[in-house]
């Protein structure tokens, strides 16, 4: 009581007597050190640097003020819900120190208004407030102690700014935004079981992952598949918004798939050799004689195809060959010289004859 009241009576002769209220009007409580207040709200897009040289911003303290506000806000579910599970105490805490709670409560405090950053920085950066309050919590650690900042959080913004139980309780389905998600930009989506347990007490712990065209995303643990689903969700869209890198390889993944179904299915080649290289004579292709082989004894060789003549072939033939010397009959043709004389006697003979 004392010290507030010293501090009050100071604050006229304070240099940056608007930064001392700001941080009053956020914590109430003055500050005593200035300097832990005024890096929780120095964005490093300011390029600051102290008179060694080296940068300075609130990333430290954003660092030490995430694990404070862990650890005061776990404490605060452990007691306001008792005999709760693990399982709901983690998801709880998680709703209340999430980035999008902490950005909406610095908007509702005036913090924004006092981060030092460039305009790029802070209309390029959604989280810029919620950082700066994690920054803020850190900053009153180092200068109040861990009660200031369990009264803050408890007093402050439990009390007055968040409904513990109303978060508690609200449902949030991230199962249905992911594969909506998914839908929408047409990918694959499915939730592999990687493992199936039980814990000491014989309870089902079921272990999920989400795959993305074949791309792994997070993990979610739980008591039950939906549970376990549900975290592995959440964790996964958490992936998608932060890390470019993953998002990419889910696309590319996509790509690869959908021009392999792109692609027409070619036909399975024929097995048949195809004759194209006989060349037909005379426009009409004739058929083949059949070769015949001629072996060492002189003998013509057929193929199986083909037959030797039976009797009957061989006696048509012999009576085809007696025809044809009977109307070419050639005997009467004598190689001995005639005499004229004798040339026209034979013939005035022979036409007397007919």
């Amino acid at each position: 009581m004392l010290n507030n009241l010293w501090d009050i009576i100071k604050l006229p002769f304070r240099k940056e007597k608007e930064l001392y209220i700001s941080i009053h009007d956020i914590f109430g409580v003055y500050p005593r050190n200035i300097t832990f207040y005024k890096q929780a709200l120095m964005h490093k897009s300011i390029m600051h640097r102290n008179e060694k040289g080296k940068p300075v911003n609130n990333e430290r303290l954003e660092f030490l003020g995430d694990a404070i506000l862990d650890a005061v806000v776990g404490d605060i579910v452990f007691v306001h819900f008792p005999g709760k599970r693990e399982g709901f105490l983690t998801n709880t805490r998680s709703k209340l120190v999430q980035r999008e709670t902490l950005n909406k409560l610095a908007q509702e405090m005036g913090i924004n208004q006092l981060i030092m950053s460039s305009g790029h920085s802070f209309s390029h950066n959604s989280y810029l407030g919620g950082n700066a309050f994690e920054a803020l919590v850190g900053a009153l650690y180092l200068d109040r102690g861990y009660d200031a900042c369990m009264k803050f959080m408890k007093k402050r913004i439990l009390a007055q700014m968040i409904n513990i139980d109303k978060v508690a309780y609200k449902e949030v389905n991230f199962k249905s935004k992911l594969i909506e998600w998914s839908q929408k930009n047409r990918v694959k989506l499915s939730f592999e079981l990687v493992t199936q347990s039980k814990d000491k007490n014989g309870s089902p712990i079921f272990s999920y992952q989400v795959v993305i065209e074949g791309v792994e995303g997070c993990t979610g643990k739980g008591f039950s598949k939906k549970e376990s689903q549900q975290l592995a969700s959440k964790l996964t869209l958490e992936k998608l918004k932060k890390e470019p890198q993953f998002i990419d390889a889910v696309f590319e993944a996509k790509g690869k798939r959908t021009k392999m179904e792109e692609e027409p299915v070619n036909l399975v080649p024929d097995t048949e050799e195809k004759m194209d290289f006989i060349i037909p004579q005379g426009g009409v292709q004739q058929p083949q004689e059949e070769e015949k082989h001629v072996t060492a004894f002189k003998e013509k060789v057929y193929s199986e195809n083909s037959q030797p003549q039976s009797g009957n072939a061989a006696a048509d033939s012999r009576k085809t060959a007696d025809d044809e010397n009977e109307e070419f009959d050639l005997s009467d043709i004598s190689a001995q010289p005639q005499s004229r004389e004798e040339i026209i006697a034979a013939a005035e003979e022979q036409a007397f004859k007919e």
